[in-house]
């Protein structure tokens, strides 16, 4: 079930894209856009996890460092493969997931939660992160957001289209406008902010569950979830806003504005989840 939906808030944020592009540049417009669609899904399923990782200068770790040593011991009790291990020197505590697939998969965190974490809360968010690649949540993600960053390109390509007088010229043009594509320019990034925001909600709950068992014990992850929820909102963290949905937590929760549409459920949402679980 979980599946279908996935597949129709995707379905949607592409023909959102087809739609901007029809809006500025008519047939063409939309053939392009649908062409840029494909190229950018292509990009993120084999390039996704080394975009990401450069995009936050992630190191990888060595065999001896115990955020390695826990992942192993953790994708052994998942039967998982072993992903590559890295680092992200931010002082915000945080991790995410990223790669194709289980077997060219990734998980990094950051300097923040190791220092921050005892190895018991570290498994619990480890194991999290490892729910989404044992689910395949990490490409799904990946393309929400590639796709939610074309839109917002698209919707700013509109805006200027409006302003210097552009828009559909062709024979079945039925555009509304100057005003239709400033609406455009508005509305657009919005629902894709919102479509985004449901793919990614509807998958948090599954890794919080799958890293509770695989880590042995629910209140690791809760106990971590506090501290995530308590000091993500004192330090900041220089992230791309559309890689939000891809952290355990948002790396932008200092912001109100973010709160306002954010790509994660409660955390004390997930922690009561994670407590009856005992």
């Amino acid at each position: 079930m979980e599946g279908i939906k996935t597949f129709i808030l995707m379905l949607g944020m592409t023909l959102l894209l087809m739609f901007i592009g029809g809006a500025v540049g008519g047939k063409t417009g939309m053939t392009i856009a649908l062409v840029f669609a494909g190229v950018m899904n292509f990009i993120s399923y084999w390039f996704s996890d080394k975009i990401v990782l450069s995009m936050y200068k992630a190191q990888e770790l060595p065999t001896n460092h115990k955020v390695y040593g826990i992942t192993k011991k953790l994708t052994e009790n998942a039967g998982l493969p072993m992903p590559k291990v890295y680092i992200i020197n931010e002082s915000q505590p945080n991790a995410f997931a990223t790669g194709r697939n289980p077997h060219h998969a990734a998980v990094a965190v950051t300097r923040g939660l190791v220092e921050l974490m005892d190895d018991n809360e570290l498994a619990g968010v480890i194991g999290h992160e490892l729910g989404h690649v044992s689910h395949r949540d990490i490409l799904i993600q990946t393309v929400a957001a590639t796709l939610a960053g074309a839109i917002a390109y698209l919707a700013n390509m509109a805006k200027w289209a409006a302003i210097f007088g552009g828009g559909r010229r062709d024979e079945d043009d039925n555009r509304g406008g100057i005003l239709g594509l400033l609406a455009i320019t508005i509305f657009a990034p919005l629902a894709a902010m919102i479509i985004q925001m449901a793919i990614s909600r509807s998958r948090e709950y599954k890794a919080d569950n799958f890293g509770a068992k695989v880590s042995g014990n629910p209140r690791y992850l809760a106990n971590a979830l506090r501290k995530l929820e308590t000091y993500s909102t004192r330090i900041p963290m220089d992230a791309v806003p559309s890689t939000e949905n891809m952290f355990i937590v948002s790396p932008l929760a200092g912001s109100k504005m973010a709160n306002l549409f954010s790509t994660h459920p409660s955390t004390a949402e997930r922690i009561k989840k994670l407590e009856e679980m005992n």
